[in-house]
């Protein structure tokens, strides 16, 4: 009796986690809107009780506006911005604020109440202290990044700060992810093997850096640099790859040599995703495991035809927005399928 009561408790806080994990996914998809649009220096202060509320009057909007007016991004880039443009860009800083705030508000309002009724067990207590832990550190990480594109010569956020801000919130929704599945009866029974389970970290070494490389394409606005494909404006292995000095720098602030390392990384994870999707045809008596193993093949093609279309577009400010956003979603659906693979694989 003892053994099901934990089971529907557990099955109940991870039902929790997974709605946590849908909303990190929202967010990271609000906050990749926010870059593509230009909008994240649109709010110049960091008010968390009285922001959640945007302006509510005339005289209120003005004065955003005014802060706004001081930055040098509207200075030499949006000089031409009246109110009612601002209040587009305004919008989604805000929105991408407020539903922070409301991720914070369902996390608390179900640890009180999981707590009060007694459905933690002490084995929680430790991984839910990392998790809010991370989450205070990445709305930190958060305001660190818009206060780098308030400074003078800024025309917007940080590109480094604006990449460890976006794998910060892949960690928290990994976390996550890992943790409810750990609550799930479904997922405990482990797939053994060592060899697929080596190859797979590998994987996910090679995916932390092309998720960092792909925010740095975000952040540098790199895929106008060079809209064209499968060359890289005409050439294979471009020679401004090495303009900056020392040589180092162009592995962080060359546009071209993001450009060649994102796309060349993208190559070798559709490598070694389809080699361990043959190798691991061989596991039977799992059907999960069976359907997450064709998940992350039909993914990591998606993710790579999604890529091309967005390098393709990149000088239609619409279609970037829409295909980018599109880019980033499938890159956290093949991360989270990854995960989840990871997690049922066992060594021997």
């Amino acid at each position: 009796m003892d053994n099901v009561m934990e089971q529907r408790n557990n099955k109940q806080v991870a039902v929790w986690l997974l709605i946590g994990v849908g909303m990190i996914i929202i967010q990271v998809l609000i906050g990749g809107i926010t870059r593509l649009t230009e909008s994240g220096l649109s709010i110049t202060e960091w008010k968390p009780i009285t922001g959640a509320l945007p302006p509510l009057n005339d005289a209120a909007w003005q004065a955003e506006f005014d802060r706004y007016k001081v930055t040098d991004q509207f200075k030499y880039v949006h000089q031409n911005f009246s109110l009612h443009d601002f209040k587009g860009i305004f919008f989604w800083e805000w929105f991408h604020r407020l539903w922070a705030r409301l991720m914070g508000m369902v996390f608390l309002t179900g640890f009180i109440y999981f707590l009060a009724t007694k459905k933690f067990n002490k084995k929680m207590i430790l991984p839910m202290a990392i998790l809010f832990l991370l989450g205070a550190v990445q709305g930190a990480i958060g305001w660190i990044m818009v206060k780098s594109g308030l400074v003078p010569e800024k025309y917007f956020v940080g590109h480094i700060e604006l990449a460890t801000h976006f794998i910060a919130a892949l960690g928290l929704l990994s976390y996550t992810l890992w943790f409810a599945l750990g609550l799930l009866e479904a997922v405990k029974y482990k797939v053994i093997n060592t060899t697929l389970q080596k190859l797979l970290m590998g994987i996910v070494t090679i995916l932390f850096f092309q998720l960092i490389y792909g925010a740095f394409m975000a952040g540098l606005k790199a895929a106008v640099s060079a809209p064209t494909w499968p060359d890289i404006n005409g050439q294979m292995i471009p020679a401004a790859m090495n303009e900056l000095s020392p040589w180092a720098k162009n592995l962080v602030s060359n546009n071209i040599t993001i450009h060649f390392i994102h796309r060349g990384l993208a190559y070798l994870l559709f490598i070694l995703i389809s080699y361990w999707w043959y190798a691991s045809k061989f596991v039977e008596g799992n059907r999960l495991f069976y359907n997450l193993r064709k998940g992350v093949l039909l993914l990591v093609i998606l993710q790579v035809v999604l890529g091309i279309l967005t390098v393709l577009n990149a000088t239609y400010p619409n279609r970037l927005v829409l295909l980018g956003v599109s880019h980033q979603f499938v890159a956290m659906l093949l991360l989270m399928c990854i995960v989840s693979l990871l997690f049922m694989l066992k060594r021997k």
